[in-house]
């Protein structure tokens, strides 16, 4: 998949080559960059906002590219998942910034229920989304940018907030206000999950690739069975249906550009364990999603092949 489908979102300011690790070891104090770079903001009122760039590769071997914009420092890392991208961008900033653990110690506090609050006493919604991931072990918000339209003079942004299973759109007339009207619209739904302003939702338990294996329920068990490669089958269904008996989630996500050829495209993602994420296009968006389901159930059907 080419890259050129994936339009940057912000240029960065390092001039380091990607790494491709792994994720990062804590450093001595057991904090990870990702957390460093958090308490460094949340410091100084800069709360690092990260959005996916690029996501290729097959799906036994992806490639993710996140950048993270802290202040005026803007930082890109690449990874073999999203944590590792995310964590080798949060080291290029930390050392731009030249930041050690020592300098981002912040005071204890009470916990309060994850919502930061800005200095006009209103409730800043990105901070929210980041404290509560860090506090609760989730993963971090995702802002990624779905389009761009209208003339010069007047712009107009539209973003995705990703958390966890849940996504949120807005569209505003500059990057920041539409990340922060995604995240505004995503601590309203986790609100409204949870029945009351204080947020108790919980997100379902990744289901691991071994229980796949071991799991001898009906759609596991046919999808093991049949050949996926019957003409006209709706594999969003196939895939609904797997989801709803393993257990897991299924988003589709639509990428705004075409492909070179014209046609849609979107990827796919499963809360596994690893994260399931494939690519899909087509002549219509729901061609895209079926095409997409259809590679991410070839490679469940090969994860969860039977001992």
């Amino acid at each position: 998949m080419s890259q050129e489908m994936y339009e940057a979102v912000v240029t960065s300011t390092s001039d380091s080559s990607p790494n491709t690790d792994a994720v990062p070891r804590a450093n001595a104090a057991g904090k990870t960059p990702i957390q460093m770079l958090h308490e460094y903001g949340a410091k100084h009122g800069k709360i690092p906002v990260y959005v996916l760039e690029r996501a290729e590769g097959e799906a036994h071997q992806p490639s993710f590219v996140f950048s993270v914009t802290v202040g005026d420092v803007c930082c890109k890392g690449e990874g073999p998942s999203k944590k590792a991208a995310k964590h080798v961008a949060a080291e290029d900033a930390l050392r731009i910034l030249q930041v050690d653990a020592a300098a981002v110690s912040l005071p204890v506090k009470p916990e309060s229920n994850g919502v930061a609050a800005e200095s006009n006493g209103h409730p800043n919604s990105v901070g929210t989304l980041q404290e509560l991931s860090l506090q609760r072990g989730w993963r971090l918000p995702e802002y990624t940018a779905l389009m761009e339209t209208g003339p010069p003079h007047r712009r107009e942004f539209t973003i995705t907030c990703t958390m966890e299973s849940l996504s949120e759109t807005a569209s505003a007339g500059s990057k920041k206000a539409a990340k922060k009207a995604a995240a505004e619209k995503m601590v309203a739904k986790l609100q409204s999950l949870s029945g009351s302003a204080e947020i108790t939702w919980t997100p379902k338990p990744r289901v691991q690739f071994e229980n796949l294996k071991n799991s001898s329920a009906e759609k596991i068990s046919f999808l093991r069975r049949n050949p996926l490669s019957i003409p006209n089958t709706d594999y969003i269904q196939l895939m609904a249906e797997l989801s709803k008996e393993q257990n897991f989630d299924v988003a589709y996500l639509d990428i705004d550009e075409l492909t070179a050829n014209g046609q849609y495209q979107c990827l796919v993602e499963l809360s596994t364990s690893p994260v399931t994420v494939c690519h899909g296009t087509g002549i219509s968006r729901s061609n895209a999603h079926n095409t997409a389901a259809h590679s991410a159930l070839q490679y469940v059907k090969i994860m969860a092949a039977a001992k």
